[in-house]
């Protein structure tokens, strides 16, 4: 009831603070006061000078902060403005030979949190948002509120418009719409997906086909999987910009064939010693056109075409490839992640196809990671998935428990699948270092992983904050881009010489006492 009180009261507010400061308010005021002057004289304008500025304290409008420069404000039919801005920035990027780009930025669970928060506090928060946004950005820069849990984000030239710059621009945007802007617990928590169109620079290009493109990488970000970015670039929108399906499978089928499907590698950390404790293989197409591409994008086409056993022997050979490299150049990695889906998990030759590609490449079973989703774990009775864990496991081979806390897998199934490593998943680790609620989340995972004698491995580090409290509870590995993104196969060495010597060298103890 209470709660209701308060959404009904802001509700009030809001109506009145919008009828106080509108057009129609404003233009009919002056005529108001002399009527009232003429039917009730001198005592009817002053009445009426202490009543309007009461209302409109009582709304709060005095209390509302002005909308940043650069952000539109008003109406949430926004799509015409930011065409029309996009065709500005366009044009301006030829005349200083710069580039421009779009973004659009999704709040994913806004409905969810209207449903859980009302609708007033989660708009208000998304209020917040746009400042935020507009923070982050050159006045320049124009944001635009396209709907309730959607902007629309015009970058203008000159900046350095690489897809890299603008992934990094993404990220911090990406950032700001994620974090909890009060120190209240129970605010609304935002996660956030980032569509992003960069300008072709052809001639004849318009801000509507940029909009719509990065309007089609913001439904395949959503599609994805919570706070994903995608970019897109005019001539390669993808399915949105008309590839039949069928096309599609096609061709995600000749770029496996072609060798463009191939595996990346992201560093996992020892958070005791701080140097390399392993790499995950991750699948990556390397399209012509559209650049890297994540799994999300072309392996339900794999499994449609029963051509996921293919993809499985690639990352495999690949990465026990990697693994000998390293080696060959004097870094002795303890090991190499795979993932394994379920229907990789039922072949039943899985477990001597693994032996013999170890055998090849003379190598440990002990240096290969079995990566299994927590859900395997939970739905899989003692069948041919079973049976491959378990002899993966008899192998050597460590069996790591991916997205740990997303399934239900209890205890005696850890035991039965001969677990070694919990992977706790990413929805656990984001904002730990300031969510309490987090903090006591992972520490009962630690602590029920170190009375179950099985190492820990944090998902999705994104900062050093994160790292360091991670370190702090007892989580054994990180990994995450507050680590490093995966990379493809040529750019590990570099980056493991760099890491090398930024272990060895020496504490800059002026900092320190700083």
């Amino acid at each position: 009831m209470i709660l209701l009180f308060r959404e009904t009261y802001a509700l009030l507010r809001h109506r009145l603070a919008d009828l106080l400061t509108g057009p129609l308010a404003l233009a009919l005021l002056p005529a108001l006061l002399l009527v009232g002057y003429w039917a009730g004289g001198e005592s009817a304008l002053l009445w009426a000078t202490i009543a309007f500025p009461a209302l409109m304290l009582l709304a709060g409008v005095f209390g509302r902060a002005p909308a940043p420069a650069g952000m539109d404000t008003g109406p949430p039919a926004r799509a015409k403005s930011l065409e029309e801005a996009l065709d500005t920035a366009i044009r301006r990027s030829r005349e200083q030979s710069g580039m421009t780009a779009c973004v659009m930025l999704e709040l994913e669970n806004h409905a969810l949190l209207c449903s859980m928060h009302g609708d007033v506090e989660v708009d208000e928060a998304a209020d917040a948002v746009s400042t935020r946004l507009n923070a982050c950005l050159r006045r320049r820069d124009r944001v635009f509120r396209l709907d309730k849990a959607t902007f629309g984000i015009v970058l203008s030239p000159p900046r350095a418009m690489t897809p890299e710059a603008v992934c990094k621009l993404a990220a911090r945007l990406q950032g700001e719409a994620q974090r909890q802007g009060t120190t209240r617990p129970d605010a609304p928590r935002f996660t956030a997906a980032i569509g992003i169109s960069l300008a072709s620079g052809t001639v004849g290009e318009r801000g509507a086909a940029l909009a719509s493109v990065a309007a089609a990488a913001l439904r395949e970000a959503c599609g994805t999987g919570p706070s994903t970015i995608r970019i897109h670039r005019p001539h390669a929108a993808g399915p949105a910009a008309g590839i039949r399906p069928a096309r599609l499978q096609d061709e995600v089928v000749q770029a496996l064939n072609a060798g463009q499907i191939t595996a990346w590698f992201q560093p996992q950390i020892c958070t005791d010693t701080g140097r390399v404790s392993g790499f995950e293989a991750l699948a990556r197409w390397c399209h012509p056109q559209r650049g890297v591409l994540l799994p999300g994008c072309f392996l339900p086409h794999l499994e449609r075409a029963g051509l996921t056993g293919t993809l499985q022997a690639i990352m495999l050979r690949e990465a026990l490839e990697a693994l000998g490299g390293w080696q060959a150049q004097g870094f002795a990695i303890p090991g190499v992640g795979v993932n394994f889906s379920p229907t990789d998990l039922r072949d039943p030759a899985l477990a001597d196809k693994v032996a013999w590609e170890l055998d090849r490449h003379d190598l440990a079973a002990s240096r290969l990671k079995i990566e299994i989703l927590e859900t395997v774990v939970s739905t899989s009775p003692d069948d041919d998935t079973a049976r491959n864990i378990r002899r993966l496991s008899e192998l050597g081979c460590a069996i790591d428990l991916d997205d740990f806390g997303t399934g239900h897998a209890s205890i005696s199934s850890l035991k039965r699948f001969s677990v070694d490593r919990l992977k706790i998943d990413r929805s656990f680790i984001r904002d730990i270092d300031t969510d309490l609620r987090q903090q006591r989340m992972v520490a009962a995972i630690l602590t029920m992983a170190e009375q179950l004698e099985l190492e820990t491995l944090a998902e999705g580090v994104e900062t050093t904050g994160e790292h360091a409290l991670l370190a702090q509870l007892g989580c054994g590995h990180v990994q995450g881009f507050g680590i490093a993104r995966p990379m493809p196969p040529e750019a590990t060495l570099p980056w493991l010489r760099t890491h090398a010597a930024t272990l060895q060298a020496p504490p800059d103890l002026r900092k320190s006492a700083l």
